[in-house]
């Protein structure tokens, strides 16, 4: 072959390059190209043919990186798959899927450094002695003897950090002519299954595992829908012990690895060094060496990772489980490809010929519609393991409270009063706040100043420890005012509350009270929140105070209270999703309390106990309110009902954008008719100094999805070749959670 289309891990469609001076070249494997007048970068080889650009000099591929391909086939169609359906490049995937050291760039091949593998010497046997000689040897120098004997059962060759034999008994054999030393790429070595025995299941558990089995035989996903504390996890571990016997590779997907630890540790307790973790916080190096280690080791990994691990090297895979199933986290924002880590599992699941197993105990609608259509198997586990009952929901009304003089500060005197029973009684209670820092916004009562970003439009929030107003979108800090920039008073408030105002006022009413704080503030590494983990876990700590991190895969047993302190902020949010993320969010939080012999209650504090969510909580399960939503979302037609892309522009001036924004608007509703939605302004329509403005496609689950994107995407190319509409970026999200 002559030519190759060659990806490159840029916002850039695949490039022709000249190959015909390298042998043997695969598609796959890594190359080095110089791309634009000096710049050297990684490239993979998408294809290979004979056929020359039509215009052009085309330039030669430099050198082939390894003597192996980076990417097997189920990758390439993986990468393929997701740059269309998030309409994204190939490049861009490249740029998120490759570990960096894998894919480093340049300006001149004295600086390109391609990742090195790490080698290993290796003792070779070259001339094994006779039997006499042998004999001869055995009895004169028996640790010579020992290591020939080792070579010869391994097969003539031994990697030396293997043998047991010390550097003199090596030396002799070498200068003896008996064997040589040489080095190579060190091969990795699969680590034996753990013989720690498995989780014994209950009957409803062994029940539900039984059906799961029968649903994959018919389907390739099973949705497990498990109470809180139902067990989940131990039905994990059968299905992922069966996988690894039968030599495949299991992905265990979790929405944030850091927020998982619990889990981490439980399928180490089981599986050992066999557990490999992966995720955007490793060391480049250590996800160089994991992603290298796959691509050249056998099958039979087991990778616990976050949505980053899809993109590792599985080259048997037969099992793929997705925790928590619904949880946001799972949806990239940015950049591009915005892509959901549990429909890309399904797909790569799919693409592998593997089984994928969903879990949750809130799942989300689009899951749940999909088990009651039969495209998924479905399996509940409804009660919790060991007989734990659930814990009881009461709904504390907010404005009430303030009429009768029974709220001190953010607290009403219902969650107060069970707050002193729960500490006079030895047990730990969880208080989910979910926002951080001390209040929402400062403002003076005066003039009515608010302090706000320059670069947002948004308020500062109030951080007490850091003395700081800081925005939670662009980073944007100052100082804690002391006085009114305006009107120059010194009476300024603090409005709305944080975690941090939370902790301050609970250490108030309860001053004898041991009080932990869990946020992004507090836990600003792995190993500060398993700090703060571990204290509360150990009973170190009597009131955790969190915002959704709580919510989080944790398992305490001293749990018996939880207080949801403003739940009206999650059922408020301007968003259709905004009910059954509020109901996901209570229940998983909820989850938190009574997971072992004693009772859990669950107060929430809200002004609007008539609320659908809230009723629904007290008075029925999560198939009522699921079946509910989903007559809801077919009536108004929402997502599971058709299909969502949010069209997203940004520029920092406003007649440029509003100009742009409105004529992409037109060229869509000539294409798409009613099914465009704006241009409108999203609620916060300034981000780092960039205005916004969006754009919604809705397409119907009856129509071709295919279609609707590429006819998408021909617009917006065509806008973007129009000189009037340059620098306005247009970004496409599909599926926007």
């Amino acid at each position: 072959m002559n030519f190759a289309q060659i990806i490159l891990p840029l916002a850039q469609p695949c490039y022709t390059f000249a190959v015909s001076h390298i042998p043997d070249l695969r598609v796959g494997e890594a190359v080095v190209v110089q791309f634009g007048k000096k710049s050297l970068y990684t490239g993979i080889v998408l294809s290979l043919h004979n056929d020359p650009p039509k215009s052009g000099k085309v330039k030669p591929v430099l050198k082939r990186l390894y003597d192996f391909p980076l990417l097997s086939d189920i990758q390439i169609r993986f990468w393929s798959w997701m740059a269309e359906y998030y309409i994204s490049t190939i490049g861009e995937v490249m740029r998120v899927a490759l570990p960096s050291l894998v894919k480093p760039h340049a300006t001149t091949e004295e600086l390109y450094k391609p990742y090195a593998l790490p080698q290993e010497r290796v003792l070779r046997l070259i001339a094994a002695p006779d039997s006499e000689a042998f004999a001869k040897l055995a009895r004169r120098a028996p640790r010579r003897a020992e290591l020939i004997v080792q070579l010869q059962e391994a097969g003539g060759e031994l990697p030396r950090q293997l043998s047991t034999a010390d550097a003199a008994t090596i030396s002799a054999l070498v200068g003896a002519g008996i064997i040589e030393i040489f080095e190579r790429d060190s091969a990795p070595q699969l680590l034996p299954i753990t013989e720690s025995a498995l989780p014994v299941l209950s009957p409803e558990q062994n029940e539900a595992l039984q059906a799961i089995n029968r649903g994959l035989e018919a389907r390739n996903v099973a949705l497990l829908h498990g109470v809180t504390s139902s067990g989940k996890t131990e039905i994990y571990t059968h299905h992922i012990a069966r996988a690894l016997e039968r030599g495949e590779d299991v992905l265990l997907l979790v929405p944030e690895i850091s927020l998982t630890a619990q889990l981490v540790e439980r399928m180490r307790r089981i599986f050992s060094d066999r557990v490999i973790t992966y995720h955007s916080k490793l060391t480049a190096t250590r996800r160089t060496q994991i992603y290298m280690d796959m691509l050249r080791a056998p099958s039979g990994n087991f990778i616990v990772g976050a949505r980053s691990a899809l993109f590792l090297p599985y080259r048997k895979l037969g099992l793929v489980i997705v925790d928590e199933e619904h949880d946001t986290s799972y949806k990239q924002s940015e950049p591009n490809p915005r892509y959901h880590g549990r429909d890309a599992a399904i797909m790569l699941a799919n693409l592998h010929g593997a089984k994928a197993i969903l879990g949750s105990a809130t799942p989300s609608l689009e899951s749940f519609n999909n088990a009651m259509a039969g495209k998924y198997a479905g399996v509940s586990l409804t009660t919790r393991y060991g007989g734990s009952l659930p814990p009881k929901i009461i709904i504390s009304d907010t404005l009430r409270a303030v009429k009768r003089g029974e709220r001190k500060s953010h607290f009403n005197k219902e969650l107060l009063d069970r707050i002193a029973d729960r500490l006079a009684a030895g047990e730990q209670i969880i208080l989910f706040q979910n926002r951080r820092g001390y209040a929402s916004y400062v403002e003076c009562p005066r003039c009515g100043w608010t302090a706000r970003c320059p670069h947002c439009n948004v308020t500062l929030s109030r951080h007490l420890k850091s003395g700081s107003l800081n925005c939670h979108y662009c980073g944007y800090s100052i100082p804690d005012p002391h006085f009114c920039p305006e009107c120059k008073t010194s009476q300024i408030e603090a409005m709305g509350m944080g975690t941090e105002r939370i902790e301050e006022q609970i250490s108030q009413l309860f001053p004898t009270a041991r009080v932990l704080r869990l946020d992004s503030d507090s836990a600003k590494s792995d190993s500060a929140y398993n700090h703060i983990i571990s204290e509360f876990a150990a009973g170190n700590a009597d009131i955790l105070i969190g915002t959704q991190i709580v919510a989080k895969g944790l398992d305490f047993k001293d749990v018996t209270l939880i207080g949801i302190l403003n739940a009206d902020n999650l059922t408020n949010a301007p968003d259709f999703r905004a009910v059954e993320r509020a109901w996901q969010m209570i229940l998983q939080v909820a989850g938190r309390a009574g997971r072992r012999d004693r009772a859990g209650e669950v107060v929430v504090q809200t002004a609007d106990p008539s609320h659908p969510v809230f009723s629904a909580l007290s008075e029925h399960g999560y198939q009522h309110f699921a079946s509910a939503q989903l007559k809801e979302r077919q009536l108004f037609n929402y997502p599971p009902f058709c299909r969502l892309i949010r069209i997203t522009l940004r520029h920092a001036d406003a007649q440029q954008l509003a100009n742009t924004a409105s004529t992409l608007g037109q060229m869509l509703r000539s294409k798409f008719g009613s099914r465009v939605l704006g241009p409108v302004t999203p609620l916060i329509d300034r981000i780092r100094g960039e205005l916004i403005v969006e754009i919604i496609l809705k397409i119907e689950t009856t129509t071709s999805f295919a279609r609707a994107r590429v006819t998408l995407t021909e617009q917006i190319d065509a806008l973007r070749r129009d000189s009037d509409h340059k620098g306005v970026a247009i970004i496409c999200n599909v599926d926007p959670m």
